[in-house]
């Protein structure tokens, strides 16, 4: 049996629950025998992968492999994922680098295959390094099973503050939010805007985050985002900001005219 977070409460409250026994959930979830399975067949085998051809000819490495790097969906989509291993990182226009979503940046950089005669997979530390990243990310998908604001708000919990540390400019970690969906999502909510404001001109939509993130936060800076105060004030904007969205979805012009009127 596949490992079940425990999510007794909604909202902010299920939210703070669920920080508060995250350890030992965490724990949980490594211990269950899905999870140790997939971990035990990814040391035993990812060593001997030397090319791409061989890691999306093994559905049970690339599943683990993509999951790490939160593209599990493209599982079966092997001809584009080889095509992205192979192209590496190293040269500006390889395929890797061109796609908006810098996740498949990672992915292949991680791997090396399209860059080095000999593959990161035949480096010692390489199983662990990726595993972390799977445990993470597979802890996160049983969450968001039960609640994706939830998976939403930790994915962004650990990519947000490494995204502040980069040493690149603001307007390219804007991009980079933009780029990545989930990101996206938690701050677009967190700042009160509507699910259209995706569909503006790109440079409009990065001016527009950078005054609703001053006006929020005192600064247009993602690198802000460094400070664990900063961070968590920007979750729980998002956690109040989704859990009334969600209650606003359910609310039709009868339903509230109903209310309304029984509360007279």
């Amino acid at each position: 049996m596949s490992f079940q977070p425990v999510l007794p409460l909604a909202g902010y409250a299920g939210w703070s629950f669920l920080k508060r026994t995250l350890a030992r959930q965490q724990v949980a979830q490594q211990a269950s025998p899905v999870q140790q399975r997939d971990e035990a067949y990814f040391r035993e085998r990812i060593g001997k992968v030397t090319t791409a051809e061989q890691l999306v000819g093994d559905k049970r490495l690339l599943r683990i492999s993509l999951a790490a790097f939160g593209l599990e969906a493209d599982l079966n989509s092997k001809a584009f994922i080889r095509k992205v291993l192979e192209g590496g990182t190293l040269k500006e226009g390889s395929l890797a680098n061109r796609l908006a979503n810098k996740q498949y940046q990672k992915f292949a950089a991680a791997f090396g295959f399209g860059d080095y005669s000999v593959p990161r997979t035949a480096v010692s530390t390489f199983p662990e390094e990726i595993l972390a990243q799977f445990r993470a990310r597979s802890f996160e998908t049983a969450v968001g099973q039960q609640n994706n604001s939830y998976r939403l708000a930790l994915n962004a919990e650990r990519e947000i503050p490494a995204l502040a540390a980069r040493k690149t400019g603001e307007t390219a970690k804007w991009y980079t939010v933009l780029g990545n969906a989930p990101l996206r999502e938690v701050v677009q909510t967190a700042l009160g805007l509507p699910k259209s404001f995706s569909a503006i001109d790109l440079d409009q939509q990065v001016a527009i985050l950078q005054d609703k993130t001053r006006a929020a936060f005192g600064s247009p800076d993602i690198s802000q985002f460094g400070d664990p105060a900063k961070m968590e004030a920007l979750v729980r904007r998002y956690m109040f900001q989704s859990q009334a969205q969600e209650q606003g979805a359910g609310s039709s012009p009868a339903a509230i005219a109903l209310t309304l009127l029984r509360g007279t």
